[in-house]
C-alpha cells in the first residue's frame, strides 16, 4: 500500500484549505471546511489498512486470520458523524447571519468587527 493514502490525504487536505483561504462566500467556506476534514477519514483508514487482512468478523475466519484494526474503523465512523453535525451547524449559523446582515460576504460584514 505505501504512503498514496497518506499523500491523497495530504492532497484533499492541502485543496480544502485553499479553498477556505480563497472563500469570498461563507458558504463555500463551510464547504471547503467539510472537504477539509475528509481527508481525516482517508488518514485513518490509511493507518487502519493492513495488507491481505480481513473485516474484523470472526463468524467464518480463523481466529489467526490478520485483520484490519476495528478502532481506527470505529474512530472514522465517529468522525464522519461529529463532521456531519458540525457542517449542519455552521450552515445554520450562516444561514442566520445571511438573514440578519442580508449578505453572507465576510468582507461585507463590517459590523462583526470588533
Amino acid at each position: 500500500m505505501g504512503v498514496l493514502p497518506y499523500l491523497a490525504a495530504g492532497w484533499i487536505f492541502l485543496v480544502g484549505c485553499y479553498g477556505l483561504v480563497t472563500s469570498r462566500d461563507l458558504i463555500h467556506a463551510v464547504g471547503c471546511l467539510s472537504v477539509t476534514q475528509s481527508s481525516t477519514y482517508v488518514l485513518l483508514l490509511g493507518i487502519g489498512y493492513r495488507e491481505g487482512a480481513t473485516a474484523p468478523v470472526f463468524a467464518d475466519v480463523s481466529t489467526r486470520a490478520p485483520v484490519v484494526d476495528p478502532v481506527v474503523q470505529a474512530l472514522t465512523l465517529t468522525d464522519i458523524v461529529v463532521g456531519a453535525t458540525l457542517t449542519a451547524l455552521l450552515l445554520a449559523l450562516v444561514i442566520q447571519l445571511g438573514k440578519r446582515h442580508g449578505t453572507v460576504d465576510p468582507e461585507s460584514l463590517t459590523e462583526l468587527r470588533g
